[in-house]
């Protein structure tokens, strides 16, 4: 019976796939007829543009907004000419969010405008087009980056592109001029800057004024080699209340940073400003802070209990750091240092970074013990990443394989929490091996240890130029003796339940006789 059953069960699924079978031939025969009787020749059919095929996949397939975003990728140039094909490319076009006009781009129209007589003008007028044609509709970002090659000619038109860039209502103005161009502050004033959330100018003047106007909706400055005067950017910051990030990069004509109370600033760097001598922030609710420059330079950061994460670049700042951050600054959570030359070993205090989760140092000097390292671990109960990177000497260090008759240890409690470690540079220094093994014995719960003897670039594996960056040959010496250091005092302390790499130079970018 239950036979009978399944075969009267079988002949019905084939019935119905018989039926299915049947409408889907009659449904393409369907099809196929309908084509055959189309109007017109098949070269009448070979003129549908291009622009209505891609308007019709626009509507079945891909969303408007989609073509946008595939569009935005394209360089400016290739943007412009794709723009010519269809109108669905068109709206895109004029819908684009950013006009980059890079280097290579000014390159490329400024030889098609070559070809004319009126070079300059016929420069001006291609840049003209392409920024009226757009209505400002999805524009949010213009950049213009203007190399030594362009002359004065071009330059006077820069005024006018800003100009126009500014009344679409941007939102991002990025500028780098390599000469000795002055940003027309006026451009900003009356309202006109008012969309303006970011400003980024490099390579120029800037002096604003008094009678700037109030850029109320800026949230980003970022100013890189950049002549302006310390009292002229106290008087732009005092405007500038929605201000969250400042960013100030090799602008040696400031020698004093003033910040007013502003609430919303979150985020200070400042690198290399050759002539600063003091900074003084009155902002409440600083979170970051970069500053890399002389350590002679007075920081005055206001309510430092607030500031979460620090990156500090300066020589013998490592010593400072492990006696003094923990009181002025007791709820840093990153903590990242730079010393060049670092004179004196970190000592063991009693004072504990007890929020601190990562930290990061490059340190260097030739009579510095990275044994004592040990002291920011023991300092940090809540650490969780751990990155060193072995600043390299004139002269070597001593190595473990000339004096491996002692190797240290330093009493310290466990950790518990420290998960990830890793050491650029590895060698085979009797200190930095000495800190690994301390690690290795004390953190209970790492999970991976990274011993990296080259300088931790990207390898030619991921690295557009598809090489991996120079190494000299002494730096391949060294860097195989860590390996070999690696493999005799590392790893046989490397518990099983710890992921151990070590990364050795590449050998197609780095063969050499040893």
């Amino acid at each position: 019976m239950a036979m009978l059953n399944l075969s009267r069960f079988m002949s019905k699924q084939q019935q119905r796939q018989r039926k299915r079978r049947r409408h889907q031939i009659r449904a393409r025969n369907g099809w196929v007829a309908s084509r055959s009787k189309r109007k017109g020749s098949p070269s009448q059919q070979d003129r549908n543009s291009l622009g209505s095929q891609i308007k019709g996949y626009s509507g079945l397939t891909l969303l408007e907004d989609v073509w946008c975003s595939i569009h935005s990728l394209l360089p400016l140039q290739d943007a412009a000419r794709v723009a010519c094909v269809s109108q669905a490319f068109v709206r895109s076009w004029r819908c684009r969010p950013k006009l980059d006009f890079c280097e290579n781009t000014l390159k490329a129209l400024n030889k098609e405008a070559c070809q004319n007589d009126d070079k300059a003008g016929d420069f001006k007028s291609r840049i003209d087009c392409i920024l009226k044609k757009h209505s400002g509709i999805g524009l949010k970002a213009v950049k213009f980056e203007f190399p030594l090659v362009y002359n004065q000619d071009h330059l006077a038109h820069l005024d006018s592109w800003l100009q126009i860039a500014v009344k679409l209502g941007i939102e991002e103005l990025s500028l780098r001029v390599d000469g000795d161009y002055n940003f027309p502050c006026s451009l900003l004033s009356g309202g006109t800057g008012d969309r303006l959330r970011c400003l980024s100018l490099a390579a120029c003047q800037f002096h604003p004024t008094v009678g700037l106007g109030c850029l109320r909706n800026l949230t980003r400055l970022q100013l890189s080699l950049v002549h302006i005067a310390s009292s002229e950017l106290g008087c732009l910051l005092s405007s500038l209340f929605a201000l969250e990030a400042l960013e100030l990069r090799s602008c040696d004509s400031i020698v004093c940073l003033n910040i007013p109370c502003l609430q919303q600033l979150s985020y200070l760097e400042v690198v290399t400003c050759l002539s600063l001598k003091a900074i003084e922030s009155k902002a409440p609710n600083l979170y970051s802070v970069w500053f890399s420059g002389d350590p002679q330079v007075k920081l005055s950061l206001g309510e430092t209990w607030r500031i979460k994460k620090l990156h500090r670049h300066c020589n013998n700042f490592a010593f400072y750091a492990r006696t003094k951050l923990p009181s002025s600054m007791p709820n840093l959570e990153s903590l990242s240092i730079r010393s060049d030359v670092e004179m004196v070993s970190t000592p063991m205090a009693p004072s504990k970074f007890l929020h601190l989760k990562s930290l990061s140092i490059a340190i260097g000097g030739l009579t510095f013990d990275y044994l004592s390292l040990v002291s920011f671990l023991d300092a940090s109960p809540s650490l969780e990443t751990f990155n060193l990177e072995v600043m390299r000497e004139w002269k070597k260090r001593v190595s473990i394989f000339e004096d491996h008759s002692n190797v240290r240890t330093m009493p310290g409690h466990h950790h518990f929490k420290l998960k990830n470690v890793k050491i650029i540079k590895f060698s085979a220094a009797k200190s930095v091996v000495e800190l690994t093994r301390q690690i290795l014995e004390y953190a209970t719960s790492l999970e991976c240890l990274t011993l990296d003897t080259t300088h931790g670039m990207p390898r030619c594996s991921v690295n557009k130029t598809g090489k991996c960056i120079f190494m000299d040959k002494e730096a391949l010496v060294e860097a195989h003796e860590g390996l070999l250091a690696a493999k005799m005092y590392i790893e046989p302390k490397v518990p099983s339940t710890v992921e151990f790499k070590v990364l050795e130079p590449c050998i197609r970018c780095h063969a050499v006789g040893l």
